[in-house]
């Protein structure tokens, strides 16, 4: 009976820190089960940050700190500086909200890999902070080596959060067009061994004897993570960039996890978990939609374009006017869109909307094929065009779309290039050959909207563009759409 007491007491304040821990580990779980569906994301958005502020309002009000007293005795202690941490708060939180109602689609992949960064730097920072203590009580208690759980815990998380932030600064700078690529096959071998230094560096300190004071290596072994994720990210470039912004997330994830281990922080420990399983399986995932093993993402420079594929300069383009695209939409009975970047930078996608509507008011059926990797980010086309308000049941998943397209009458491909690229299926020398793509060829029709002839985000040449299934709609996709819509009405 005493036992059973002693369970069901739950007056203790560390035994409430425990209980809105789980309660908020809960609360991530449900969110990201929400986030499954474009129905529920925004209700699952808000359960995953009713699970974070919990977490953190239960921390301030009861966390204790462990104190050994002179005379001996134990004290627990509260958190202090609580009037810096409301202020900390207040900022990190407007800075979020000011950021994420101003930013355009466009810019969504950039906002994305900066916030990303600041979670790695974040675990990074802890590291940092928890090296020092730990060395000196393992020093004063005349310990041999600083081999235990919480070294471990405290490198991984160094090492994985300072790759992730600068790997993500990087990826910004490269999104943003402020970075170019570095692109050279002697990279695969820099990077490789640059990683291996790292995880010697880790064994190597690991084993080191403490010593007070002593902080010079984690200093190094934190400038070195810094470099390789700046190394690491810096080849790539090209139709990549989704596969490196879903690793660097899952990093930060684990960075996150790291830290729960270091404090025994559940929620902590259950979030870090939660992004970075969820992250790797999405990189998983995009690697199998680029065709790209894992293994050259973790080694990098697999963005390196191969010499060869196809030349297609000495081939002839079909143009279509307005009047007969508008006449051939019109006139179909299903139609598939092909969304892409471009239509994202011409911030196009209402307009692409109301020529969905448009054309279903004349009876005719309209799709949107959706590429895993279409955009710069995982699900940038889906979120680009829910922000269009189209229903989530039109956007098909590339293999389903695929199935359909021998029965559609029209393809219209609007800012996309490299995944609809026929090379990745017929030209073994080109850098995206066995690339699962939206087969738009199998249609009857195929209009690519597009400003010029000019390569895709891989650079790459697109044959497509000169096959005779194919015309071309030359022009700014918003202007395009715009005029097409208007050409449509007056039918």
């Amino acid at each position: 009976m005493e036992q059973i007491t002693k369970i069901l007491e739950f007056s203790n304040e560390i035994s409430i820190l425990e209980i809105s821990y789980l309660l908020a580990s809960i609360l991530f779980i449900l969110g990201l089960k929400k986030l499954s569906h474009p129905a529920t994301a925004r209700s699952g958005n808000l359960w995953a940050a009713a699970g974070m502020a919990a977490a953190i309002v239960f921390t301030i009000l009861f966390h204790k700190t462990k104190v050994m007293l002179p005379d001996g005795t134990v004290e627990f202690k509260g958190i202090g500086n609580i009037l810096w941490i409301v202020i900390a708060l207040a900022i990190g939180s407007f800075v979020g909200w000011y950021a994420s109602i101003k930013v355009k689609m466009t810019a969504m992949p950039q906002m994305v890999s900066i916030f990303n960064g600041m979670g790695g730097a974040c675990a990074a920072l802890i590291s940092l902070m928890e090296f020092p203590k730990m060395q000196n009580i393992l020093a004063s208690e005349g310990a041999a080596t600083m081999l235990n759980g919480e070294g471990i815990a405290i490198l991984l998380g160094l090492m994985i959060g300072g790759v992730s932030f600068a790997g993500s600064m990087i990826a910004f700078g490269k999104l943003d067009g402020r970075i170019g690529d570095i692109k050279h096959p002697i990279l695969r071998v820099v990077n490789l061994s640059f990683l291996v230094v790292l995880l010697v560096a880790l064994v190597v300190i690991l084993f080191m004897q403490p010593v007070v004071d002593n902080n010079w290596p984690i200093y190094l072994f934190a400038v070195a993570a810094l470099i390789y994720g700046v190394t690491f990210v810096m080849p790539i470039g090209g139709a990549d960039m989704p596969v490196v912004i879903s690793l660097l997330n899952s990093f930060t994830g684990v960075a996150a996890a790291m830290g729960g281990f270091l404090y025994g922080n559940q929620a902590m420990l259950t979030g870090g978990i939660l992004v970075g399983s969820s992250g790797t399986i999405l990189t998983i995932l995009m690697c199998k939609a680029m065709n790209r093993s894992l293994l050259n993402v973790i080694i990098g420079a697999f963005g390196v374009a191969a010499e060869g594929g196809a030349e297609a300069s000495d081939k002839t383009v079909k143009e279509i006017s307005l009047s007969d695209a508008a006449v051939l939409l019109s006139y179909s009975q299903k139609v598939y869109i092909v969304p892409g970047y471009g239509l994202a930078v011409a911030q196009a996608q209402h307009l692409c909307h109301e020529l969905d509507n448009l054309l279903a008011s004349k009876g005719v059926e309209v799709k949107y094929a959706i590429h895993p990797v279409a955009g710069r980010m995982p699900g940038h086309m889906n979120v680009l065009l829910a922000e269009a308000d189209v229903p989530y049941e039109k956007l098909v998943e590339m293999e389903d779309a695929n199935n359909e397209m021998n029965n559609t009458d029209v393809v219209i491909v609007i800012g996309a290039n490299d995944v609809v690229n026929p090379a990745a299926e017929d030209d073994p020398s080109s850098p995206i050959y066995g690339m699962p793509i939206i087969k738009a060829l199998d249609a009857k029709n195929i209009i690519v909207m597009k400003r010029s002839m000019a390569a895709g985000y891989a650079a790459i040449p697109n044959n497509l563009f000169y096959h005779p299934k194919n015309r071309m709609l030359f022009g700014d996709a918003k202007a395009t759409l715009q005029k097409l819509v208007a050409e449509i009405k007056s039918l």
